[in-house]
């Protein structure tokens, strides 16, 4: 994918929700007893913007962040990433994650978000005509989990991209800590109805259609059930499965790449930004699945939640001749 020589007003990717400062231990084992930590920043949409960004196609995030060090962080890391921030300053703290490297190959997260600047999103925090000039608005799962008041930024949010002719991105991205199952599943079923585009892990989508059993849900069958909901384009996320796509009624088997995994959180976000930059810049169905494959894959191949995401020219790291198949 090459970028394109000039942005063009409705070609950009515009988001919201939080970020969050991410403190990693250096170490593996037991977080009480690492040497030191590695002070960085991490969020679903953000690193979907600088996926996007680093491709060559403008990003815009929208979120509040504290009025703090680690908001400072925050927008400095997505403004030397090309993402034009827009910005609330909260008198909350901005959220903070703390990871342990447990094992070399198994991770676990801790929060500190509860009642963050970015739990304090709201439908004003949205500037008038933005989200109705973008190319895509792209949303996740995650920020309706945050509270009642971040909920309504997201409906407000696909409101005005509805009525706009914007084509909106929905990425379920279930996290447990903020809700349960159940909670969770009628609120994924209105973003899908939203949606003009939907990505989903396996186990997500199972939340979202409340199917209980994996036995009885492959990955055709899921992305079968979420496109009857609405949206045009379903991606199944699978990992190290791959993805299953069925995009304007053709089903689309996206073999994941071979690559030795260092860090596999972000790889969806990766994955995610790949489709959409080459969907903003008018690639084809193959180009977006073949690059977003790449993109998910080189995401897994060094530490951190964004920083392995590739510019155009990194591409070719990974041969992907074969990798769509229909």
């Amino acid at each position: 994918m090459t970028a394109p020589s000039a942005p063009r007003p409705g070609t950009g990717l515009v988001t919201l929700g939080e970020t969050l400062g991410l403190l990693v231990a250096e170490d593996v084992g037991p977080l009480s007893l690492a040497r030191g930590m590695r002070l960085s920043m991490g969020g679903a949409e953000s690193n979907v913007a600088i996926g996007v960004s680093r491709l060559g196609v403008p990003a815009t995030w929208i979120g509040r962040l504290g009025r703090d060090p680690i908001g400072d962080l925050v927008e400095r890391h997505l403004l030397a990433e090309r993402v034009r921030c827009l910005v609330q300053r909260d008198d909350a703290p901005t959220a903070l994650m703390l990871r342990e490297r447990r094992t070399g190959s198994a991770q676990n997260v801790t929060y500190y978000r509860h009642g963050s600047a970015g739990s304090h999103l709201c439908p004003d925090d949205l500037p008038p005509g933005v989200v109705e000039e973008a190319g895509v608005l792209h949303l996740s799962g995650i920020t309706p989990a945050l509270g009642e008041s971040p909920a309504a930024a997201v409906r407000e949010a696909v409101r005005r991209a509805r009525g706009a002719g914007v084509p909106v991105s929905v990425d379920l991205n279930f996290r447990s800590r903020l809700w349960d199952a159940a909670t969770a599943a009628p609120v994924f079923r209105e973003l899908a109805a939203g949606a003009d585009m939907l990505f989903a892990g396996d186990d997500e989508a199972r939340i979202a259609l409340e199917i209980e059993d994996p036995e009885k849900s492959g990955p055709e069958e899921l992305a079968t059930a979420l496109a009857a909901l609405g949206p045009a384009e379903v991606v199944v996320k699978r990992g190290r499965r791959g993805a299953t796509a069925l995009i304007d009624g053709d089903l689309i088997d996206v073999p994941a790449l071979p690559v030795q995994t260092v860090d596999s959180v972000g790889a969806g976000d990766a994955f995610v930004a790949g489709y959409l930059a080459c969907r903003l810049a008018g690639r084809d169905v193959a180009e977006r699945l073949r690059t977003a494959a790449v993109t998910g894959a080189l995401a897994v191949t060094v530490p951190g939640d964004w920083e392995a995401s590739p510019r155009p020219h990194e591409l070719a790291l990974l041969g992907a001749e074969e990798d769509v198949q229909r």
